[in-house]
């Protein structure tokens, strides 16, 4: 069953997320930002029959056929004694839309059997583990934000959910990692220049992910003097999110000017 997750940057988000997981389910990610015509159009083509919500944002709902539920309304009730059913490696475990600037915008079906080699893979590559903290700033309708959240989650790490305003802060989020003692943060390379911006000077312990958008030579560098590595990943969504991924090093040591390798 598809259930859209209609919430604010909380941990009702994650909440969300893992219950329709658990419950044998996939969840439709529905950003609260997005335009009402793009939430609509979400909706009506996926034809979820259930949509998870909180009352702040009643108001805000597309119109939809879909059973509508409200997290912050439910608290309190007693867990189910129904066994639950369990997902397959075959089974979906979530859809995410592509931004249709290629034509119209089409959901992608992801399986668990894809997640769980992509997570598998991440926490081999970038050794994460229990005694990391990774701050997640990326919506959950952009698909990377499967790596932000759950990634952390399957090695006993700490997930630290940036809330909007300072994903779009550059002070707020240099603050936030300095705070939490992140040592794991992926963001597109937009949002680093963000970061810089502000005047952020780095963190020592920081590995730095970079991925969404084409990594230029000239951030590369300025990132390697602010971390202790710097990765640059690509992948589209119907691939189950990062295909590729390189550690970066200075240009000199890679023997090239103008081109960071993925």
């Amino acid at each position: 069953m598809l259930v859209g997750l209609f919430v604010h940057r909380s941990l009702d988000m994650v909440i969300g997320q893992l219950g329709v997981l658990k419950a044998g389910g996939a969840y439709l990610p529905l950003d609260p930002s997005f335009p009402a015509e793009r939430l609509a159009f979400m909706l009506a083509d996926s034809n979820a029959p259930i949509l998870l919500t909180q009352s702040i944002l009643l108001d805000r709902l597309p119109e939809s056929n879909a059973e509508v539920i409200c997290m912050d309304e439910i608290e309190g009730m007693k867990s189910s004694t129904k066994k639950l059913p369990v997902a397959s490696p075959d089974d979906l475990a979530y859809v995410i839309y592509t931004s249709g600037s290629t034509g119209k915008p089409k959901g992608v079906q992801i399986h668990h059997r894809a997640v769980v080699n992509f997570l598998a893979s991440m926490r081999e590559s970038l050794e994460i583990t229990s005694a990391d903290t990774l701050l997640a700033v990326t919506t959950l309708s952009f698909d990377i934000a499967v790596l932000e959240l759950l990634l952390p989650l399957t090695v006993g790490a700490r997930v630290v959910i940036a809330n909007s305003e300072t994903v779009a802060d550059g002070a707020l989020l240099a603050n936030a990692l300095k705070d939490f003692d992140v040592t794991f943060m992926q963001a597109t390379p937009a949002s680093w220049r963000l970061l810089l911006e502000s005047g952020w000077r780095g963190q020592a312990d920081l590995t730095i992910l970079s991925g969404g958008e084409a990594l230029t030579n000239d951030l590369a560098e300025r990132l390697l003097k602010r971390g202790a590595a710097l990765w640059n990943l690509y992948g589209p969504t119907e691939t189950t999110i990062w295909s590729t991924l390189f550690c970066v090093t200075s240009s000199e040591q890679r023997g090239i000017s103008n081109t960071v390798p993925i």
